[in-house]
């Protein structure tokens, strides 16, 4: 029982980050490589805060704040710079490792003596002791869901739609007198502060905040997207961002049941495969539909 939670708690905060990279992957059709370093940039924001004393909550909006920061200036530097989307979130995951060093202060930041949203004196007044033992993936759940719906709302707002036609067909926001170079920022922004929220969320969760905690964060995020949005594609019922936060729980028992099998240093090793089989898996989905049309 354990375990299940455990994977549900961690399926649900990289859904938050799954969100962000649904924005980048599947609506702009940019490859956001930021991902790695805004992850930890939330985990950063929120070490360096926490440690002083500054409310949990407040960490929560300051990491999505940065996070936002953090997205245009990726950005900026496609746009502006005109640097290839690739190359310009290489460029800002690597700037990031260093600011999340200046902002942390080092390398490991541990957590275990300072409240946190999951444990302070409010938590334990409002949950009851029966319910004390999953007071963590209460507070999970609930995050996740009002980042689902107000990414829901906004994607159906003039802004949203527009930040649809970005990836879909930009020559029709050109014609609408938009400028897609700030419709592309304005999405970047979003998907890096959800990014970054995760990581907060992430490094809260776990009581510790470390520089490398982000890396492979891109991986798992293209998994769960992938995941989500090829299998239930044909649920018209469930909305894409529905269909995301669900691969990403079950991208994490996919690897929880592989671990369980395999030596922790393999986890890598098999991040890397369950990826490949689902871009293959994908693939073959997509060859299948364009023989049938």
């Amino acid at each position: 029982m354990n375990l299940i939670v455990t994977i549900i708690e961690q399926g649900l905060i990289y859904g938050i980050l799954a969100l962000g990279v649904y924005i980048t992957y599947k609506i702009l059709d940019f490859p956001d490589l930021t991902v790695d370093g805004s992850f930890p940039l939330g985990a950063a924001i929120t070490a360096a805060l926490v440690t002083q004393g500054v409310n949990p909550y407040l960490a929560l909006v300051a990491a999505f704040a940065a996070g936002v920061l953090a997205g245009i200036c990726t950005g900026l530097i496609h746009v502006k710079c005109k640097v290839r989307d690739l190359l310009s979130g290489i460029i800002m995951m690597t700037a990031l490792w260093t600011v999340n060093l200046y902002i942390a202060g080092t390398s490991n930041v541990p957590l275990f003596s300072q409240k946190t949203i999951f444990k302070n004196d409010m938590i334990d007044g409002i949950v009851p002791e029966v319910l004390r033992p999953y007071a963590t993936l209460i507070v999970i759940l609930i995050l996740t869901v009002i980042s689902k719906v107000l990414l829901d709302l906004y994607l159906k707002t003039k802004s949203g739609y527009l930040l649809r036609a970005v990836g879909d067909n930009d020559t029709l926001v050109t014609s609408l007198a938009k400028d897609q170079g700030n419709v592309k920022i304005l999405g970047l922004a979003i998907a890096n502060g959800l990014v970054s929220l995760a990581g907060c969320v992430f490094a809260q969760e776990e009581r510790v905040f470390e520089i490398s905690m982000g890396t492979g964060a891109i991986v798992i995020g293209l998994a769960s997207v992938i995941i989500g949005t090829s299998i239930f594609k044909k649920m018209t019922v469930l909305k894409a961002t529905t269909s995301v936060l669900i691969g990403s729980v079950i991208y994490k028992a996919c690897v929880a049941v592989a671990l369980k099998n395999f030596e922790p240093q393999a986890m890598k090793l098999i991040t890397a495969v369950l990826f490949l089989i689902i871009l293959i898996v994908s693939m073959e989905r997509k060859k299948k539909v364009n023989k049938n049309a």
